[in-house]
């Protein structure tokens, strides 16, 4: 290993490996039952600040077939970065809630940190069953693109081709910008 890989090897795991760590990969973890209840918690809040955002937003979450909510943290360092986290989604006929694991990889100049929320409400059965049973990767020709205000969308509204509506929330609101290009979504084996 030449003195530059290794100089970004470990920066590179604790970035990628440490928010994508196992449930049970330390000594003080919460049980499972609590984790649930976490998961429920942060999806009201993030729940409630959407609507109190963007009032259409409830009525878009009643309507789809189902809706996810997302906690995430994204670090970045020099020129490496990584996302990991975990969310919630609702079978909106069913009333079944699904626990699931989100992660990604990103390159690019940066240092820091952020925590981010995201929404992401479910057009059709389909595809929400797509999700739930194939997991589901944003990036190449299923990145989200942002929708201008003058075709309906709002600030920090991002939509897949495949009728996935994502809202990026931060402790102060909506994002004005956002990505979600390149991260991969799949079950939670060890909260369902």
């Amino acid at each position: 290993m030449t003195r530059l890989n290794r100089l970004f090897a470990l920066p590179l795991l604790l970035l990628v490996g440490l928010p994508l760590a196992p449930a049970g990969a330390g000594d003080n973890q919460p049980d499972k039952a609590t984790l649930q209840a976490d998961l429920r918690k942060m999806r009201t809040d993030t729940l409630d600040q959407l609507y109190r955002e963007n009032p259409k937003a409830r009525k878009e979450v009643r309507a789809a077939a189902g809706y996810g909510v997302f906690s995430i943290g994204v670090a970045q360092l020099l020129f490496v970065g990584g996302s990991g986290g975990r969310g919630i989604v609702r079978d909106n006929l069913t009333g079944k809630d699904t626990f699931m694991k989100v992660g990604s990889v990103s390159a690019g100049l940066g240092v820091g940190f952020k925590d981010t929320r995201l929404v992401l409400i479910f057009s059709n059965r389909t595809v929400l069953k797509d999700f739930l049973d194939k997991g589901w990767t944003f990036g190449g020709e299923t990145a989200a693109v942002a929708k201008a205000d003058d075709k309906g969308g709002s600030t920090g509204e991002l939509e897949s081709p495949q009728g996935i509506k994502v809202y990026p929330l931060t402790q102060t609101g909506l994002m004005a910008k956002g990505t979600v290009e390149g991260t991969k979504y799949w079950k939670d084996e060890g909260l369902n």
